[in-house]
């Protein structure tokens, strides 16, 4: 089936050309992935190929690959964009019938027997206000509801594909795991396993990453527009370029080696659990994070460039301590599991800022001459006009938090997630604060064992987002809804609270996908790069 593909990899510029690439959201499929997913929209009796985002025209080669002579159709947005199609093999005549045009916002006419894409990643702040309200529309005419408008345009694209599919037609999208694992998530996928037959997911560990410079986790999904079937095949490739992911395709079911591991599972725990997680075993009333603490987000600032500061601004501006509050901004600044009070000094001798300008509301007669003099430079730059800030009244007032006891590295690929703060310091968004509830206040060290357990750690991909690399992103209710592991409660001498409601999950796998499972939670708990997307 691949006997003459040509492996081609994407080059990734850096800089201004890369970001045109995220505005566009133009990453280009490899072959062997293509393959595959062309192999299952073609299992039908199409006749034709359609692709909504032609781009390189990576399904268009595998179309012909596999079927020459059939028919190809598809939209791109980007007359220049089908050039580098041309670059890559396809003729004039295979882009003959590929309309330029916007897809989800001015379709062409259908139904089409198959649809294959690899739909643009443009996530929802790069859309514009206009855009925005149209999607919605959108959603509400096809689904009935407006989507959270965190969903990106990606969620509209195979919506869109999805009512132009034909009857009995096929369906094959690569997209990113934030699909499965956003807010709108929940209801986006039972309107769709409602409507239509989720017939297959695939998944790919670091080593078969389909976008290996890109900080996108992919999935596969496949769909086809028959009534809705109790089961899903989900898989996961741990082997780039396998030859048994084409076959596999084509009938998607159980899988033990050759580069792919998958079972069947039910689709109320695959929904549950969600789509792009390993299956889980049947538990009922575990304990969730949510029992023994809370969560909330850190402080917004809104301009870290102007509160948050280093000693040498603090003395230059002459600003008085009684203002101020030691803080702590980005998780590569933390270099170990706890935060000290020599580590704030440490990088404050290193430049880094550590200042929090924390005003209340007092007018600002009642402050400093010093102060005033800052916030009339905070207002000759504008920043009252800024969004977040716009929202405060006066402008220039902080968001508080109690220091906490334990921070949670909101998003990043470090090794370890939970960290202790001994500083007393406030963090800023790149940390969740967590704070124990009232009966385990006095029970710290208990609850430091529980968040530093291998177990409690791997986890974590029950409950976060995924990005590439290993890295995840973790909400303030989704932390709380973290499952506990009975040895990590064991290992730190805790029982269960009593709040079980909060975990808001109905499990129902018999089985589970140890090799899978195993493969994915490691992603979460290997030492990698630190940083953020």
């Amino acid at each position: 089936m691949r006997a003459n593909s040509t492996h081609r990899v994407q080059k990734l510029p850096s800089g201004v050309q890369r970001e045109k690439l995220r505005e566009r959201g133009q990453f280009w499929t490899p072959d062997w992935i293509a393959d595959a997913m062309v192999a299952y929209a073609l299992c039908g009796d199409a006749d034709e190929v359609f692709d909504p985002a032609v781009g390189a025209g990576a399904f268009f080669r595998a179309a012909r690959r596999l079927r020459p002579g059939i028919r190809l159709r598809g939209t791109e947005i980007a007359r220049a964009t089908l050039e580098q199609a041309r670059e890559t093999g396809l003729t004039a005549e295979d882009l003959a019938e590929v309309q330029v045009g916007d897809f989800v916002l001015r379709p062409p006419r259908g139904p089409f027997p198959a649809i294959v894409a690899n739909p643009p990643y443009i996530r929802h702040h790069r859309l514009s206000a206009e855009t925005k309200v149209a999607l919605r529309l959108f959603s509400r005419k096809l689904i009935g509801a407006d989507l959270d408008g965190r969903a990106g345009f990606h969620v509209y694209f195979l919506l869109r594909a999805l009512e132009r599919l034909a009857p009995g037609g096929r369906l094959a999208f690569i997209v990113p795991a934030d699909l499965f694992e956003g807010v709108f998530s929940g209801s986006l996928w039972r309107w769709i396993t409602g409507h239509f037959r989720l017939d297959g997911l695939v998944t790919f560990s670091p080593q078969a990453a389909p976008f290996p410079n890109v900080d996108t986790n992919a999935v596969v999904v496949l769909i086809r527009r028959e009534p809705p079937k109790p089961e899903v095949a989900w898989a996961v490739c741990t082997a780039a370029e396998s030859p048994q992911l084409p076959r596999w395709a084509t009938r998607p079911g159980k899988q033990t080696g050759n580069g792919m591991e998958a079972v069947m599972r039910d689709l109320g725990e695959a929904l549950a659990t969600g789509l792009s997680r390993a299956p889980r075993d049947r538990v009922i009333g575990e304990a969730v994070l949510g029992d023994f603490v809370t969560v909330m987000r850190g402080i917004a600032t809104g301009a870290n460039d102007f509160f948050f500061l280093t000693s040498a601004q603090v003395r230059e501006l002459e600003l008085p301590p009684s203002v101020l509050k030691r803080a702590v901004g980005r998780t590569r600044d933390v270099a170990g599991e706890e935060i000290w009070a020599r580590d704030l000094e440490r990088l404050d001798q290193d430049g880094r800022p550590t200042y929090l300008l924390s005003l209340d509301g007092y007018p600002l007669g009642k402050l400093s001459p010093a102060v005033r003099r800052y916030l009339r430079e905070g207002e000759t730059r504008s920043l009252p006009e800024r969004a977040l800030i716009s929202t405060r009244n006066p402008w220039y007032r902080m968001e508080t938090r109690t220091p906490p006891p334990f921070f949670f590295a909101y998003l990043g690929r470090r090794s370890v997630r939970f960290l202790r703060n001994r500083a007393e310091a406030v963090p800023l968004t790149g940390f969740l604060c967590v704070y124990p509830r009232p009966d385990y206040a006095h029970r710290l060290e208990d609850l430091w064992k529980l968040l530093q357990h291998p177990a409690t750690v791997a986890n974590l991909a029950l409950v976060g987002k995924s990005y590439g690399d290993g890295a995840i992103k973790v909400e303030p209710r989704a932390l709380e809804r973290l499952p506990l592991p009975a040895e990590a409660l064991r290992a730190a001498g805790l029982a269960a609270g009593g709040n079980k409601a909060q975990l808001g999950l109905a499990f129902g796998a018999e089985a589970a996908l140890p090799a899978a499972g195993a493969q994915i939670r490691s992603n979460f708990t290997e030492t990698g790069r630190d940083g953020e997307i």
